[in-house]
């Protein structure tokens, strides 16, 4: 479902926070860029994230893409109104091509998967498990890596 970008300020404003509590993250120098319920764009300088190379450095591709998808999830769960703790279960990660200026990571529901069922089945079972993707742009648009992971929510008290 599509949001109108002011009603995700919220809970970007929240996982902010929670951001601000954990260094490697902090350590990437990211922002959130925009989120329309469907998809979430995040972004982090190069100077922070280089290589040997000079290009960005592929942990730090990862976590983008990790942390924008988990934070997605955040998004929704704070939406619905849903309190749980979200941890990624297992993921894929491909790199395609060297990034050599800033990242821009955006992450998405993969295909097949719907909120509804993931917050269902959350309500119901006190737990849920759905899949994301997400990927790291060049500025052609194409894809520099992937991202293909399962997170699970367990919903608190």
């Amino acid at each position: 479902m599509r949001r109108e970008p002011h009603t995700v300020q919220g809970p970007l404003q929240q996982l902010r926070k929670l951001a601000d509590g954990m260094p490697p993250v902090v350590a990437m120098g990211f922002a959130f860029g925009d989120c329309d319920g469907q998809t979430l764009d995040m972004h982090a300088p190069l100077a922070l994230n280089v290589n040997d190379k000079g290009s960005a450095f592929g942990g730090s591709m990862t976590s983008l893409m990790t942390f924008c998808a988990w934070s997605l999830v955040m998004i929704e769960l704070d939406l619905a109104g849903i309190s749980a703790d979200v941890f990624v279960a297992d993921s894929q990660v491909r790199y395609r091509a060297p990034v050599h200026g800033d990242l821009h990571a955006r992450a998405e529901l993969a295909p097949g998967q719907g909120w509804a069922t993931f917050l269902e089945t959350l309500r119901q079972a006190g737990r849920a498990s759905i899949h994301m993707q997400a990927q790291v742009v060049l500025a052609e648009g194409s894809a520099a890596a992937t991202l293909a992971a399962r997170y699970v929510a367990i919903a608190k008290g």
